[in-house]
């Protein structure tokens, strides 16, 4: 199936799957306005109002969706995969208000309390939705995981926990029914508590993504796996990779290779890498930067086992790469990767460059800060 295909195939199940959605919570708020309505319930009648904003949501997943499909072009060379983000975004967003509004009217019924009137019938109904609402949820995550879709994965994620709060709602009643004891108006700030979080985290989760995450550790790896499969590659380093949307990664990676490779040698295995990583990771590899190393028969090896116990020495160093030594030019590079935790990389940097001076004065050092963008 070609990558089109793919797409394509991805976009029809978010789709239909938000098709279902929308027509689930239509109908089970309408059970839980009815039931709301009856029993003057102000958690249930809340209930329903958080179904309607579900339902609005797999709505605007499905725009967000059909929007970010168009092709790229010239003024979107990357296409329009990020769309998917700020459609989520708007249903954060809309999550959130739905939670603030129901927390005001919940605080008001608290203030200005009313007397429930619950009957069998009624809660049977909602049990009716719990399970429903369960269903829903878990199908939402199953499709979800199947085409990537962070945005189904959090509807389903909200609709399991919408479950538990029906579920409190109905033990809720019980109690009214058996015991007396009113706490609709309290459930329904509790209610309101829990969908203003949700908004809070669906919001957090998606502008940390616009922002530019760390690779994911079993992509990064897989990558890496995949371009040190081949023949003539002696390490992979430096992977950066671009989310521009779910399914729609982008980047670079450096692979070092023999210094007496030839360039049509290099161009040949360079080629082979992007196409081999694209299918079987689903990663455009834009670039792949080299690396040239000593031959195996020069006298460098032994420099950079000396040059590595210094560099190792340090705690915060991750990585050291691209090592090669020039003997014509008595010069000495590679690059180093120090961790985040450290307090001053830049300091740590310099004092490798120092002690790798102070063991070899003759050899002019050129050392270069790598960052940690990935496993």
């Amino acid at each position: 199936m070609s990558d089109e295909s793919v797409a394509l195939d991805r976009e029809r199940q978010i789709v239909r799957t938000s098709y279902i959605g929308i027509a689930g919570n239509v109908v089970l708020a309408a059970f839980k306005a009815a039931v709301g309505g009856l029993t003057g319930s102000i958690a249930i009648v809340l209930d329903a109002v958080n179904n309607l904003s579900d339902a609005l949501s797999s709505l605007i997943t499905i725009i967000g969706t059909r929007l970010a499909s168009r092709p790229a072009d010239r003024n979107h060379p990357f296409g329009y995969g990020r769309i998917e983000y700020m459609s989520a975004i708007v249903i954060a967003s809309i999550v959130l208000a739905a939670g603030v509004t129901s927390l005001r009217e919940s605080v008001t019924a608290i203030i200005e309390p009313s007397v429930p009137s619950y009957d069998m019938i009624s809660i049977l109904i909602l049990v009716v939705a719990v399970i429903a609402k369960v269903i829903l949820g878990r199908y939402f995550i199953g499709v979800g995981r199947r085409v990537s879709s962070d945005s189904l994965i959090a509807s389903g994620t909200d609709a399991t926990m919408d479950a538990a709060i029906s579920s409190a709602t109905v033990i809720a009643a019980l109690l009214y029914l058996t015991l007396g004891i009113s706490v609709e108006a309290w459930l329904g700030a509790l209610i309101s508590v829990v969908i203003i979080k949700s908004g809070i985290e669906m919001l957090q989760e998606t502008l940390s993504k616009i922002l530019g995450e760390r690779v994911d550790a079993e992509v990064s790896r897989k990558v890496k796996e995949v371009v040190e499969s081949f023949d003539g590659v002696g390490g992979a380093y430096d992977l950066f990779l671009y989310d521009y949307g779910p399914e729609r990664m982008q980047g670079s990676i450096h692979i070092a290779v023999d210094e007496n490779m030839t360039a049509a040698a290099i161009d040949a295995l360079t080629k082979a890498i992007q196409e081999r990583v694209i299918k079987e990771c689903g990663v455009i590899l834009v670039a792949v930067g080299v690396y040239a190393t000593n031959a195996a028969d020069s006298p460098a090896g032994i420099m950079r086992s000396n040059i590595a116990n210094v560099v190792w020495s340090h705690e915060h160093v991750k990585e050291m790469h691209g090592f090669y030594v020039d003997e014509d030019k008595k010069s000495v590079r590679f690059d180093v990767v120090i961790g985040f935790e450290d307090p001053d990389r830049q300091a740590t940097r310099d004092l490798i460059v120092e002690q790798c001076r102070q063991a070899y004065p003759d050899y002019e050092f050129t050392v270069f800060l790598d960052t940690d963008v990935s496993d």
